[in-house]
């Protein structure tokens, strides 16, 4: 398969994927144990680049809910990838108020405003979300454009209910009874748990408008173009 095959991207929710799905992009919704996996085959199949599409959560003080994030580097632990340079800048000129900032992964769930103080104070990153180091690590070792682009669903201020922990099935789709259970055990987070509710419409809406102004490939700037060079513009590590 060429490497005009489309571009895959990364996300953990159905809603996610199910969003991000269109012309030119075929969708990876996957738990990070299997991520790594899926999209080595997906690249080996012939993707043209890859991009982590989604949610994330706030970091930086000044981020509101429904705000868009687009990376200008991932911290994958001490190091730093960096993301390509001509398609983060297509994703900047198309979302609107975007934030051009550094974006952490990790591999569990902030759920505290201090654990999220700690981390933006540790890395300065943006947002953090639980697949975009993964996705960069990979792109980054078959040497294919990666970007990033995350709108926020819970800001730095704000605490996650516990019940998130429990409330995803391993497809990405919500489970309802664990989260019921959850509460059961904790009815002192009905309130946290309303309040993302409503945060979490509101990102819907700001993930979906991204979505349709980015258009045919999710704003890929080398569709069409003869096959890319092994390594991209802007693609690479930077070791900090």
């Amino acid at each position: 398969m060429s490497r005009q095959a489309g571009v895959v991207a990364v996300t953990s929710l159905a809603l996610e994927a199910y969003i991000a799905r269109g012309p030119g992009v075929s969708v990876l919704c996957n738990r990070a144990l299997e991520l790594s996996a899926a999209l080595g085959t997906a690249i080996a199949r012939g993707a043209s680049g890859v991009i982590s599409f989604g949610i994330a959560g706030g970091l930086a003080p000044d981020l509101a809910v429904g705000d868009w994030v687009v990376a200008s580097g991932v911290r994958d632990g001490e190091d730093v990838i960096t993301t390509d340079r001509a398609w983060t800048q297509r994703l900047l000129e198309t979302l609107p108020n975007a934030v051009h900032a550094d974006v952490v992964g990790a591999d569990i769930l902030r759920l505290s405003p201090s654990e999220k103080s700690d981390l933006y104070g540790q890395t300065g990153a943006a947002a953090v979300d639980m697949e975009s180091h993964i996705a960069a690590r990979i792109a980054a070792a078959h040497h294919i454009p990666f970007a990033a682009c995350r709108v926020i669903i819970d800001a730095a201020h704000r605490a996650l209910p516990p019940a998130v922990t429990v409330g995803l099935r391993s497809n990405g789709t919500p489970d309802v009874l664990a989260v019921l259970r959850s509460v059961l055990q904790r009815p002192s987070q009905i309130p946290d748990l309303m309040r993302l509710a409503f945060d979490s419409q509101v990102a819907r809406r700001a993930l979906r408008s991204g979505r349709r102004q980015l258009g045919v490939g999710l704003g890929f700037p080398y569709r069409g173009n003869r096959a890319l060079d092994p390594v991209a513009p802007g693609l690479g590590h930077n070791w900090r």
